[in-house]
């Protein structure tokens, strides 16, 4: 082990136990506690190295090479982020600049019977048990080291909950912004999201950097889906060349309940994305899409999980990768049918260009089975541009490199298309278009 991961872990561990030393009575909490738990699992596991089966292909050397300021104060300004800006329809819009809730930056419009809606750390205050209830009750700490290092700084990000039968119009937009303009900044927002029985609600995270120093975020999303209820989860990442990110989003569905994510990673240096989907209940439907586009030296890693654990529910996945330079992409998709859930459907593709012979990408479809009622297939392609395609196109008078732009974009199509907040899908379309247009 390198002397800069001893610093950089036991650092870590000093600052959290530095924190604790002032919290006076709310040390004893059961919060506090779950904290603390999560701290000796991260002690006792470390950061993982290329020898765990699922680091196996992301090393995370370079991540950890450096030390970071967490939560360290930002200047931003409204100015400072309108480049920034996702272009939207009325939303709720929670801003966290590393890592702290910015009221001044945020708005909220939908009313509070439809939605309770704050910051992590303002709804513990307000309602310590309710939130106490769902925090840390869906992730493995002891499974994970980056999420166990998450449960225990946990300290903002956002507390979502929707009530039993209310239909959320307006989505909500949380955008987390690294400002790294002055040094190395970390932070490790965590989200719980609630749905209640028969509930429909819209959210979407996303990510950017200002600045050229590194920035490292490490992020937590849980989401507790009741029955009857309907979620619609985005992931756009947008960060500079120096961003380092790590996030797990994990999701509990229960009976008759509909969950669809799309994850899109359009600039990093290092993405590792967990998406896990327990699918704890009958006549459940999943649906995973995601993209990614890593170019020069940057590192993509999309692990995903469907647990179907329950009988009659569907889970369908989707993802593609496009692959320049000595870029390196990572899927692993695992599908788990347990013994209980017969007449399950669960599909999974992961499909990529590779368009240099320098580019990685390794993919790895799992797919355990212990029922034998069931429909479920998993495959993965990688390959390049369609040389009769690309001839076609040229034979009509289209140059080269806008030939290739449209046939890349008509292959990400189909992911694209199932973005279904409007505002997004158009900035995607847009931010896709011209990054396969300027390479």
């Amino acid at each position: 082990m390198s002397t800069e991961t001893i610093d950089l872990k036991t650092k870590l561990v000093t600052d959290f136990y530095t924190r604790e030393s002032v919290l006076n009575g709310e040390a004893q909490s059961a919060f506090h506690q779950k904290k603390r738990a999560a701290l000796a699992e991260f002690d006792r596991l470390g950061f993982p190295t290329i020898k765990n089966e699922e680091w196996k292909y992301s090393n995370v050397r370079d991540l950890i090479s450096e030390t970071y300021h967490f939560g360290a104060e930002s200047q931003v300004s409204v100015a400072d982020l309108e480049d920034l800006n996702i272009p939207e329809h009325v939303a709720n819009i929670l801003y966290f600049v590393n890592g702290h809730y910015d009221p001044s930056l945020s708005k909220i419009v939908s009313s509070s019977d439809q939605i309770i809606v704050d910051s992590l750390h303002n709804a513990y205050k307000i309602n310590p048990d309710l939130v106490n209830s769902y925090f840390d009750e869906l992730v493995s700490d002891a499974a994970d080291a980056f999420t166990a290092l998450n449960t225990a700084f946990a300290h903002d990000g956002v507390f979502i909950h929707v009530p039993d039968h209310q239909v959320l119009q307006e989505p909500v937009i949380l955008r987390f912004i690294s400002d790294a303009r002055v040094v190395n900044v970390g932070s490790q927002p965590r989200n719980v999201i609630v749905v209640g029985k028969n509930a429909q609600v819209k959210f979407a995270e996303a990510f950017r950097t200002i600045g050229d120093a590194r920035s490292f975020t490490n992020t937590v999303t849980e989401i507790h889906m009741s029955e009857d209820s309907n979620v619609e989860y985005y992931k756009v990442q947008n960060e500079s060349d120096n961003a380092y990110h790590v996030g797990t989003t994990q999701v509990r569905m229960l009976d008759r309940s509909h969950f669809y994510a799309g994850t899109v990673t359009l600039n990093g240096k290092f993405t590792r994305n967990n998406l896990n989907i327990v699918i704890d209940g009958e006549r459940c439907e999943a649906h995973m899409y995601g993209l990614y586009f890593p170019d020069g030296t940057q590192h993509v890693d999309n692990h995903t999980v469907a647990d179907h654990r329950k009988p009659n529910s569907e889970s369908n996945e989707l993802y593609k990768g496009i692959l320049r330079d000595k870029s390196k992409g990572v899927f692993n998709g695992k599908i788990f049918v347990r013994p209980d859930a017969q007449k399950t459907n669960a599909f999974q593709s992961c499909k990529n260009i590779v368009l240099s012979t320098e580019a990685t990408m390794n993919t790895k479809p799992q797919l355990e089975i212990y029922a034998d009622d069931v429909k479920c297939s998993h495959g993965t392609t990688t390959g390049q541009i369609d040389d009769e395609a690309l001839f076609y196109m040229r034979s009509r008078g289209i140059s080269k490199a806008e030939a290739m732009s449209l046939l890349m974009f008509a292959f990400c199509a189909d992911v694209v298309s199932q973005i279904k907040i409007d505002s997004i899908r158009a900035y995607l379309e847009n931010v896709i278009s011209e990054k396969l247009t300027t390479k």
